[in-house]
């Protein structure tokens, strides 16, 4: 089974315009004893991806390396001491930091879970990192109540898209922002109570707005994967005793909240790095991942798919994450 090539999208240099992607044939090399190779059925793209071709995600992989984090997959061939749970024929889901935008695979037994039968290749690719942010995010970290007002920024990405979908089954009020009335409609259709178009207001209005929304309490939760000026904004847009959830900086610019703030307010400022918590507690990680399949079996954390593209126009795929243009999640079908 080792013999034989496969193409993949390869990084060489990194750079902010994609120039060092390429692709290419490889050689399939042996596998070792607790892996197994994956005919990839889908590959999600996600703004983490894209940054790592610019060396600015927290993961920075050995050159040259392939890009892509999520996938679905077909196992085609198992290593002796995977044998025993993994088998040829088995459909996956594969969570690892890079490699997924290729024809094939190769990874760690422990990086597989099998891939819930009621979801096509391109859902069971986009679940995992959106579907355990949210849950991680608003469930385990911010503890989110029915009744509670949340605010979703980045409301039209895969993320923010998933904690909409969450924030109205756990019964909250949610507030959706976005930058364009096209992925707020997004939004709504999803169950957003209320939309906010920042392109109309810009982050400086964004108190006013929310407070015009609630009668001037503010909100229980933010849940913020943008950062920069808007997370600036949220701090004022909180009630008091509320959470601020920091999910990243797809802003490009990591901001700082003054401590009289938090005290002040009565608030609290919470960092998610929903992977980082299975590791840290994997018997809560595993319950984590069984219940955000569960709760894509009821419908509520289903994947938005925006766009499907086959992997010979994966860099069009990047590109679309790279011009903010992405609603819901991007996904390569080689």
């Amino acid at each position: 089974m080792t013999e034989g090539h496969y193409t993949a999208l390869v990084c060489h240099t990194l750079s902010n315009d994609l120039s060092g992607l390429a692709f290419e044939s490889l050689a399939r090399r042996p596998l070792g004893d607790d892996e197994v190779r994956i005919r990839v059925l889908a590959t999600a793209l996600g703004f983490p991806d894209l940054l790592m071709t610019r060396g600015l995600y927290q993961h920075k992989p050995a050159m040259p390396f392939i890009p892509g984090m999520e996938s679905c997959g077909e196992i085609i061939e198992v290593g002796p001491l995977a044998a025993g749970r993994w088998r040829a024929g088995q459909r996956v889901i594969v969570s690892a930091k890079e490699g997924a935008l290729a024809q094939e695979r190769v990874v760690r037994a422990t990086q597989l879970r099998a891939a819930p039968e009621h979801l096509s290749d391109a859902h069971a690719a986009a679940l995992t990192s959106q579907g355990l942010t949210a849950y991680v995010s608003l469930v385990r970290r911010g503890h989110l109540a029915a009744g509670e007002t949340l605010l979703v920024h980045g409301a039209s990405g895969g993320v923010g898209l998933a904690a909409v979908r969450l924030g109205v089954h756990l019964g909250a009020r949610v507030i959706a922002t976005a930058s364009s009335a096209r992925k707020l409609a997004v939004a709504a259709a999803n169950g957003a109570h209320d939309t906010i178009d920042l392109s109309e207001i810009g982050a400086a209005g964004l108190r006013d707005r929310v407070h015009e929304l609630t009668g001037s309490r503010g909100v229980d939760v933010v849940y913020d994967p943008v950062g920069g000026d808007l997370f600036d904004a949220s701090v004022r847009c909180l009630s008091w005793g509320g959470r601020l959830l920091v999910v990243g900086f797809a802003d490009g610019r990591i901001p700082a909240i003054a401590a009289n703030q938090i005290l002040i307010r009565g608030i609290s400022v919470v960092g998610v790095r929903a992977g980082e918590y299975g590791r840290r507690d994997p018997a809560l990680g595993a319950e984590n991942l069984v219940e955000v399949d569960r709760l894509a079996s009821l419908g509520v954390l289903t994947p938005h798919i925006g766009i499907e593209l086959p992997l010979a126009r994966a860099l069009d795929g990047f590109r679309v994450l790279a011009d903010r243009q992405a609603v819901g999640r991007t996904v390569i079908t080689p």
